[in-house]
């Protein structure tokens, strides 16, 4: 059972993709043969292509992480496995405290409104989850975390372009179980997890968890008295109903979760242009003076799991998903007590999903065929008060107004099989046809007054400057092929090629008074209108090679692939200021998507776990190492910007560091009745930009972040107590931030792009901290 701080991991359902076993040899043996290969470290076992095999035997670029070790190392958010996996970024959204941007070999989404789809998929089991808003996960009684790289959806659920990233919860046990885990620690961090499951019958199980989870602010709003910045606040339910009885397995699961978490706002990285005032000392105090709208997230869904077993080759599944969820938040994109640009906003989203599955298994040819239908619908309503612009050009509380509300139906059939042509050499070949629907309704309407009605102010309407209505279909076959040469039962070579598909939309940003006469029929038509707000679909061709060996009597596994990624239509997101009334002044803004920019995204991938020692220091002693490689050489080929120039050289990628690299440690003695382990690693990220276009004060330098902990875990297993610190040399870096300013650099000044103030706002990720954990099984 999993709870979330962010969204309760309620969408249980089938077979998982990957998994990484950590449990003793017997337990193996008894579902995989495989498995008795072991001679002396772990084996992993995957199933990522619906058959149990080892990881080496898979030719696709997957990392786990067992929850037992994410237990050991005091991990407790989704985004810290981002330190261990190459080529992965992981971080909460500027803004929020809810929100997830994840990126994958470059290839990502970092604006969280309705009308984007993901570049990489989050599940929950095999639940695709089709926004980003309460997706950043807590982390407990988690059975495994994957992270597939490169494009996915020939085997399940929905297509990604970038990969994906699962959590895969645990089966309820056949015994009665109890299980309460605490943690207590710096900045009065105090969680509390309750989990037990009791058997109804010798084919029937029930579960149910309870959490709360609570965090002192790392610093303080100084302008609104009592409220923190980065604390925690959220409470969370959830239970689960099983039905086993052999050929048949039906779960039934729902969940609750509730955060009214402070809200997370940024430091201001210069001085402020039209009031003077500096910059704070602590990057995680704010003087953020947004009020209208509290911080809080709701959240609730459901899932049905259905396996049936028709016959020792056939297995028939169907996975049934609903969620709902609401935020709202008080984004202050300038941090400033005065609403100079301060966008309260309300974020609905609701989806429903279902998956049919037929898998086949015989000697020499496995496969899956499925189909996928997804139904949700996004909605995004926000405020933009520019009240100190307003002031200045004779329109007080100047306020912009958007409401957008997209549709997304998809249907998509795919299928995907392996057939061994000896034992040594096997192909692969799958293929995905995708049918998208995009409708949007998009309204934008300028206030004068103070904030609009949705917010409780008592603006009034000066001009519609949006009002548009339309819809989009999109239709794509997306192949994947590779071919595997395994010359024993330890070396597996691969070759594969992968195309990945993300559909268009429309930026529920927009504005049609905006619109050029794109057209050139010498007026701004219905034509032009709906090209200016609509984007097209992206695809990137990915090519691998790769080897993954098992050495030493599998005490040192490794992992090496080399990819090329040709990246074609890149859609490029973004937000600028507009002059509505040509009088020189910025007085409202315009989302602008396009499908700018071409590019080649190249890399290496090294990933090696190694048994160095196993009772060196005594029975039972050992010692685990483990590390990682990633390498990305991502450039833009071309990059059209708005005036119709080819900028590429002048353009990066964002969220996308040239090198991340990871190594770390496990040594485990035994010690007082049972085994003490001592963990400790090293994460490096080098440098990252957070926009296409660099900026010296809001990109992030190379940085290291260095973790420990001490677990101690009696004989019987009954209890563990655990001491972990966290970024112990308290590094302060950069994760998201704003930026509405140009100049800067090169003795040019600082203007304002929106709003008066400039905004270049900064968020920083966790500093250092410590904490005990502790959790009593019964």
């Amino acid at each position: 059972m999993i709870f979330s701080r962010r969204f309760a991991c309620t969408l249980l359902a089938g077979a998982a993709a990957v998994a990484l076993t950590d449990a003793p040899l017997k337990a193996q043996e008894a579902s995989n043969p495989a498995a008795t290969e072991n001679l002396g470290g772990d084996v992993i076992v995957v199933t990522a292509r619906r058959r149990e095999e080892r990881l080496q035997d898979v030719p696709i670029s997957i990392s786990a992480i067992s929850g037992e070790t994410l237990a050991k190392q005091g991990t407790l958010e989704l985004t810290a496995i981002a330190q261990e996996v190459p080529n992965l970024t992981l971080e909460v959204s500027r803004g929020t405290n809810t929100t997830l941007t994840a990126f994958i070999r470059g290839v990502g989404q970092q604006d969280p409104v309705a009308g984007f789809e993901a570049g990489v998929g989050l599940y929950v089991d095999d639940v695709y989850l089709n926004r980003p808003q309460a997706a950043v996960l807590d982390i407990y009684d988690v059975e495994r975390i994957e992270v597939l790289r490169g494009p996915q959806g020939t085997l399940y659920g929905r297509n990604t372009i970038g990969g994906a990233i699962k959590y895969v919860t645990s089966r309820l046990s056949a015994d009665p179980e109890f299980k309460i885990r605490g943690t207590y620690g710096s900045y009065d961090q105090a969680d509390v997890v309750v989990s037990g499951s009791v058997p109804l019958g010798e084919t029937l199980r029930f579960g149910a968890s309870a959490a709360r989870l609570s965090r002192g602010g790392y610093g303080d709003n100084l302008v609104q008295p009592g409220v923190e910045n980065y604390n925690k606040d959220l409470w969370g339910g959830r239970a689960t109903l099983e039905f086993d009885n052999g050929p048949l397995f039906v779960r039934l699961s729902g969940d609750y979760i509730n955060d009214t978490s402070d809200p997370r706002q940024g430091t201001r990285l210069i001085t402020s242009l039209f009031t003077g005032q500096p910059v704070l000392d602590d990057i995680y105090d704010t003087r953020a003076g947004l009020d209208v709208v509290k911080q809080e997230v709701e959240a609730y869904g459901g899932a049905l799991a259905i396996g049936l077993e028709i016959s020792p080759a056939i297995t028939l599944k169907s996975i049934t998903g609903y969620r709902k969820d609401k935020s709202t938040t008080p984004i202050d994109f300038d941090s400033l007590a005065a609403s100079d640009l301060d966008v309260p906003a309300i974020y609905k989203n609701d989806q429903i999903s279902q998956e049919f599955q037929l898998l086949y298994e015989t000697d020499r040819l496995n496969g899956v065929i499925g189909a996928y239908y997804l139904d949700a619908d996004a909605f995004t309503a926000f405020d933009v008060a520019l009240f100190t612009t307003g002031a200045l050009i004779g329109r007080p509380g100047l306020n912009a107004q958007t409401l957008g509300d997209v549709s997304t139906k998809t249907w998509s059939v795919f299928g995907d099989f392996t057939f061994d042509i000896t034992e040594q050499l096997a192909i692969s070949l799958g293929g995905r046809y995708t049918h998208d629907k995009r409708a949007s309704r998009i309204l934008r309407t300028t206030f004068v007054g103070g904030f609009s009605d949705l917010f409780g102010g008592p603006a009034v309407p000066l001009a519609v400057t949006s009002d548009f209505d339309g819809s989009r279909t999109f239709k794509e076959f997306t192949p994947r092929a590779s071919i595997s040469f395994k010359p024993n039962n330890n070396h597996n070579f691969y070759i594969s090629y992968a195309q990945g598909f993300k559909g268009g939309g429309f930026d529920p940003r927009g504005q049609t008074s905006a619109a050029p006469d794109l057209n050139g029929s010498g007026a701004r038509d219905a034509e032009d209108i709906f090209n200016f707000l609509s984007f097209d679909p992206e695809t990137v061709d990915s090519y691998e090679i790769g080897w993954k060996g098992s050495l030493l009597d599998n005490r040192l596994n490794i992992s090496l692939a080399a990819f090329k990624g040709d990246y074609n239509d890149v859609q490029i997101p973004g937000s600028v200021g507009v002059d509505t009334n040509n009088d020189g002044v910025n007085d409202s803004f315009i989302g602008i998507t396009s499908n700018a920019a071409s590019a080649d995204v190249n890399g290496v991938e090294f990933e090696g776990r190694a048994l160095v020692g196993a009772d060196f220091a005594g029975a039972g002693s050992r010692l685990n190492v483990n590390w990682s490689l990633g390498y990305l050489d991502a450039k833009y080929n071309t990059f059209i910007d708005a005036f119709g120039n080819d900028v590429a050289d002048q353009r990066v990628f964002q969220n996308t560091p040239e090198f991340t690299v990871h190594a770390g440690f496990d040594l485990g003695l035994p010690m007082a009745g049972g085994m003490v382990d001592f963990l400790g690693s090293v994460s490096t990220r080098s440098d990252a930009s957070q926009f296409e276009v660099p900026n010296a004060f809001l990109d992030q330098d190379g940085f290291s972040l260095v973790d420990a902990s001490i677990v101690y875990t009696d004989s019987a297993d009954r209890f563990t107590i655990g001491l972990h610190g966290k970024n112990l040399f308290d590094k302060r870096y950069i994760v998201s931030g704003y930026n509405f300013v140009t100049g800067g650099t090169g003795g040019v000044p600082f203007r304002s792009t929106l709003g008066l103030e400039g905004t270049l706002t900064g968020f920083y990720g966790d500093p250092r901290r410590f904490y005990v954990t502790g959790e009593v099984r019964f």
